[in-house]
């Protein structure tokens, strides 16, 4: 009898030692899964931020050869922002099949069609107004004085995202808007030799209000859009970021032609082509590269919304602002000069101080985290009776 109990415990305690490797391989997978999710968080960062960077300051330095090489239409101007949105249609139809197949219990949570409808014309009706704002800036003012102005949607998105979606001032953050600001008002002044011309001073006034009022619904509609995914799409995946950017461009599509067929702009967009300076071909691909260009930023743009936040969005988007101008150098035969170094050097101060933020933010999530299973593991383990501890 005696060498039975003892066999049986032997068989227990070996038992528990199976059970605890077990509990021991899973905490250890438990842990590396967040650390695989932090590094696809952080090459989607690096992926969205390139498209932003990359598209904003192709569509900008195409914007600006069309005006140079006499394009005039603003209505133009605007409706190449949004056009593009035909590109994104196999990922649309994509993300709908996956998204079939994946259909489950929580279908009937599905938004209605009409909240759906009004949210895509919000967002693609402003966007128009927006767009139409910048291209009237954009033809009034210097490109100095335009970029300093834009460099005011990151106090307007600040402000919006205070309220709208509770955003909390950290100090590098605040460090990071004030050097990205500077970075783009030092922009004033270089010297205007590749600024469009002076306008009369009635045309800047307006270009300036309408600068201003621009960066404001740009900030706008970058914080509504957050706001968007948190509260009315609340659905993690890239399916509702090709949604909104592909419906939203639509609609700003529609409303633009209407207002580019009731301005009477069309009329001379034929005359606008034949005399373009670099040929009619030149003038077609300048319009298709800057739709194009323009959509990849889109996409970028509210891939940051989706997965950080507005203003993370916006301080990559002011990013680009500095490096225009040394693009230019490439592309224009522009003359780099020292302020333009400058202004270079405070932007990658800027953004190194917002990252830092989030790689601090980041830590001190995988310490909590990690806080958390030493202590469910010692729980548990201290719920484990003595003999079977071996």
């Amino acid at each position: 009898m005696g060498e039975a109990q003892e066999q049986q415990v032997h068989i227990m305690v070996q038992e528990s030692k199976e059970a605890s490797s077990f509990e021991e391989a899973n905490v250890n997978h438990q842990s590396t899964t967040p650390q695989l999710k932090q590094y696809k968080w952080w090459i989607q960062m690096a992926i969205f931020s390139i498209f932003v960077l990359s598209g904003q300051s192709a569509a900008t330095l195409l914007g600006r050869l069309y005006y140079n090489e006499g394009g005039k239409s603003k209505w133009m101007v605007t409706l190449i922002q949004p056009a593009g949105f035909p590109i994104l249609l196999p990922f649309l139809l994509a993300s709908r099949t996956k998204n079939r197949n994946s259909q489950n219990s929580q279908t009937s949570q599905r938004l209605s069609t009409l909240t759906l409808i009004s949210l895509y014309l919000f967002l693609g009706l402003s966007l128009t107004g927006d767009a139409w704002l910048y291209s009237v800036g954009l033809r009034y003012l210097p490109v100095s004085t335009f970029s300093l102005i834009c460099a005011s949607q990151l106090g307007f998105n600040a402000l919006f995202s205070f309220f709208l979606n509770s955003l909390k001032f950290t100090p590098f953050i605040l460090n990071s808007l004030v050097l990205l600001t500077i970075s783009t008002i030092i922009l004033v002044f270089q010297n205007e030799t590749s600024s469009s011309k002076n306008a009369p001073h009635g045309k800047y006034v307006i270009g300036f209000l309408s600068t201003v009022g621009a960066a404001a619904g740009y900030a706008f509609i970058l914080s509504v859009t957050q706001l968007s995914f948190k509260k009315i799409l609340k659905r993690e995946s890239f399916k509702e970021v090709i949604d909104v950017i592909f419906y939203e461009s639509f609609v700003a599509t529609c409303a633009t032609l209407v207002g580019l067929f009731a301005s009477g702009e069309w009329k001379s967009l034929r005359k606008e082509m034949e005399e373009f300076g670099l040929g009619k071909t030149s003038y077609v691909v300048t319009l298709i590269w800057t739709a194009l260009a323009w959509q990849v930023f889109a996409i970028g743009l509210v891939g940051l919304i989706f997965r950080v936040s507005s203003l993370f969005a916006n301080v990559i988007s002011t990013l680009s602002l500095p490096i225009v101008p040394v693009l230019a150098v490439v592309v224009f035969d522009d003359k780099m000069s020292g302020v333009k170094v400058i202004a270079m050097l405070f932007a990658i101060w800027g953004f190194a101080s917002y990252i830092y933020q989030h790689y601090l933010d980041d830590l001190k999530s995988k310490n909590q985290s990690g806080g958390i299973v030493r202590s469910e593991n010692l729980n548990e383990f201290s719920q484990i009776p003595l003999v079977e501890r071996g």
